[in-house]
């Protein structure tokens, strides 16, 4: 009985849907089509707590939330860790939603909320940037974040930047994921620098310096006064370059220089320590971004 009725529902639906006209049949196959580019999902309170303690967002911050929604992440980014900020949103009910909250918080007077296109936003000024963004979205952002200043800190809920490898991940109900902005350090670079010779006298040296770089991981090789070294362990965090190379002289008293310096630029510049333990001595080091 329960499949002759069965059988009798489906029959009068489909009669039903043969005399609708074309164009309601038409819209009725259509998929659900978003008004916006991204679909406001909430993200969990503790999940953005996670996203703040993993970019580690202080008072100093200036944190801007791309697709701001309802405003929860710039609220708690200003009541629980200080910062100041600006959250962008195509949604205007959410926009005006989130300035009622931030009030209510009494946060308004730290935290700003506009109702444009994040894509026509100046993201310059950001210190931190929260997204919780399709990935599409996410692509067609990547080259606008690769220009900000090095050091700006990228945290994501959820999705990733595609093969631009998060420097953090945590893992607490979502994924959260942080990237370094990093500064761009491909290419050659002259070094001039001093180290005590045999009778303690300073004498100076020199390193070509041939980096290779993919977001912020980096490789290369160097000459050293006009020998080939290798360079080992090189790390670029924002604009702090870090590496070593041997110092090979003196094949009986070989020692590491252990490279860091900030890049500002066309200027690489830092100290560097030669050897370890009670041996070890400092110097600083200056390079020089080569012309093309």
């Amino acid at each position: 009985m329960r499949k002759i009725l069965f059988l009798k529902t489906i029959l009068i639906t489909a009669g039903f849907a043969l005399l609708l006209p074309l164009q309601a049949r038409a819209q009725l196959a259509q998929p659900p089509h978003w008004q916006f580019d991204v679909p406001f999902v909430p993200t969990p309170y503790v999940v953005i707590e996670e996203m703040l303690r993993l970019a580690n967002v202080t008072p100093q911050d200036f944190v801007m939330d791309l697709g701001s929604g309802d405003g929860r992440v710039l609220i708690t980014a200003a009541k629980k860790f200080g910062a100041r900020g600006i959250g962008v949103d195509l949604d205007g009910e959410l926009v005006a939603e989130s300035i009622e909250a931030a009030a209510a918080a009494g946060v308004g007077e730290r935290v700003k909320f506009l109702q444009q296109d994040l894509f026509k936003t100046d993201i310059s000024q950001a210190t931190v940037i929260t997204m919780y963004l399709l990935p599409g979205v996410m692509m067609r952002l990547r080259p606008l974040l690769l220009n900000l200043k090095p050091g700006t800190r990228l945290v994501s809920h959820d999705f990733r930047l595609d093969d631009w490898n998060p420097d953090a991940t945590t893992q607490i109900r979502k994924n959260a994921f942080l990237w370094i902005v990093p500064a761009k350090v491909a290419g050659k670079w002259d070094m001039k620098f001093t180290l005590p010779g045999a009778d303690s006298s300073a004498s100076a040296h020199s390193i070509t310096l041939e980096l290779r770089q993919k977001f912020q991981e980096v490789d290369g090789f160097a000459r050293f006064d006009g020998r080939h070294a290798q360079v080992w362990g090189s790390r670029l965090s924002g604009d702090r370059l870090s590496f070593v190379i041997v110092d090979d002289r003196d094949r009986d008293h070989e020692a590491s220089l252990y490279f860091e310096g900030r890049v500002s630029g066309d200027v690489i510049e830092g100290s560097f320590r030669r050897g370890t333990g009670n041996t070890q001595t400092v110097h600083g080091w200056r390079a020089v971004r080569a012309a093309p």
